[in-house]
């Protein structure tokens, strides 16, 4: 019961920091690839807004003991872990290492949850 609203906890809020930084980043006018490469981004904002509302929706799902919140959590953990590789990618990239070793921690967590998930399935009920 425990693990399951800490986990639901990490969802919420991953998913509302998502949000706000994709948010900030565009009305900001800090994401120069919507005038570069807009195609590109775009469908790479759909992934991550859509990582975003499923991890609202999974995370709540999860808090509130729903059937379908664990599915919902599941999908967006994984989706999540692809983008906090990606991140971990680009930023290294741009040889910020503060963020790589951010998007490392969110890496180390999704992959916990994940894990736990799948071997203490009795924990998330």
């Amino acid at each position: 019961m425990v693990l399951r609203k800490i986990a639901a906890i990490y969802s919420i809020i991953i998913g509302i920091a998502m949000l706000g930084m994709w948010l900030f980043l565009i009305t900001s006018n800090q994401v120069p690839e919507i005038n570069t490469e807009p195609i590109r981004i775009s469908y790479h904002l759909i992934g991550e807004f859509l990582t975003a509302i499923l991890l609202l929706i999974g995370g709540f799902g999860l808090f509130r003991n729903r059937g379908w919140g664990f599915h919902v959590f599941l999908v967006s953990m994984g989706m999540l872990l692809y983008t906090v590789i990606v991140s971990a990618g680009f930023y290294g990239q741009k040889n910020d290492m503060i963020m790589v070793g951010m998007f490392t921690l969110f890496q180390i967590l999704t992959v916990l949850f994940i894990g736990l998930s799948f071997f203490k399935y009795t924990l998330f009920k």
